[in-house]
């Protein structure tokens, strides 16, 4: 287990709270990637982000908990209970409980960038064989246009295990892409790895940050943005154009960056190197 790690954006404070980092092979996710698409930048992407022995690809699932004034945010709630694809850790919740002021009870808000299931697995849990709201005081909220889209493909299979159970119980709000969460915390829409997709944009004091969510699963992708993680992508051309998009609008700007999947040092800077476009992380 790393480290935790917490960051001050104006008055904001974000914690990393880490469930597993696991190592892939760059094709799990990026069909069309080879060791060679790394050439041009082991001078920064090892041995954070890529493994130099075998060039397998680091993928962390972790939350984001935000501070903003009164309101305490659980960004993207990580694998959760039960068999998955990807690996899981029963202690999560108490490490999150012991890193929230007031613990799981406190929180105000879970917000879920997409509907994955190692976005929302921990929504609920198990307790003494009843599935419970993981943070029993919080509004969940949801994309609108993503329930609707995961209600037709339910890939992986997450609206009845995490999120309806919610919804009937009163316990979530389905916003627009754009939804104003208070003055220091809104989503953007940052379509095509789920048409619902959103990321949150974090501005207090003058100073910015983003947390990604799923429009990048590595580092790599804003060096490579047509790198496509077509393997999971609802719309791979969409993930694509959201890159890019994004990639005009934070490179070269002092916009903290915090990817969701990014191992630590998790957090950086988008900034030009000659030619190149170079994830410059923080010490």
């Amino acid at each position: 287990m790393t480290t935790q790690l917490t960051w001050r954006v104006g008055d904001v404070t974000i914690t990393r709270v880490e469930e597993v980092v696991t190592w892939l092979d760059g094709t799990t996710l990026m069909p069309a990637f080879t060791p060679d698409v790394l050439e041009p930048h082991r001078d920064w992407i090892y041995p954070n982000f890529f493994s130099e022995r075998n060039d397998k690809m680091a993928l962390s699932i972790h939350a984001f908990v935000v501070q903003s004034g009164d309101t305490t945010i659980v960004v993207d709630t990580c694998v959760g209970e039960g068999e998955r694809s990807l690996p899981s850790d029963p202690e999560f919740p108490s490490r999150l409980d012991a890193t929230i002021d007031g613990g799981l009870s406190a929180v105000d808000v879970v917000l879920c960038t997409h509907l994955h299931f190692d976005h929302v697995g921990w929504n609920l849990r198990d307790v003494g064989g009843r599935q419970v709201p993981t943070f029993p005081n919080a509004r969940y909220l949801f994309s609108r246009t993503e329930v609707e889209h995961t209600r037709i493909e339910d890939h992986h299979a997450v609206i009845e295990p995490s999120v309806q159970p919610l919804i009937d119980a009163g316990l979530a709000d389905l916003v627009a892409d754009d939804h104003v969460i208070n003055d220091e915390v809104r989503l953007i829409s940052t379509p095509g790895h789920t048409p619902g997709h959103v990321s949150v944009a974090i501005e207090s004091n003058g100073e910015r940050a983003v947390i990604t969510g799923d429009m990048t699963h590595t580092p790599l992708q804003f060096a490579e943005p047509d790198l496509s993680s077509a393997n999971f992508d609802d719309d791979a051309d969409a993930a694509c154009a959201t890159r890019h998009r994004m990639l005009a609008e934070w490179t070269d700007q002092p916009v903290l960056i915090l990817g969701t999947h990014f191992a630590p040092p998790t957090a950086g800077h988008i900034v030009t190197d000659g030619e190149r476009v170079i994830f410059s992380t923080l010490p």
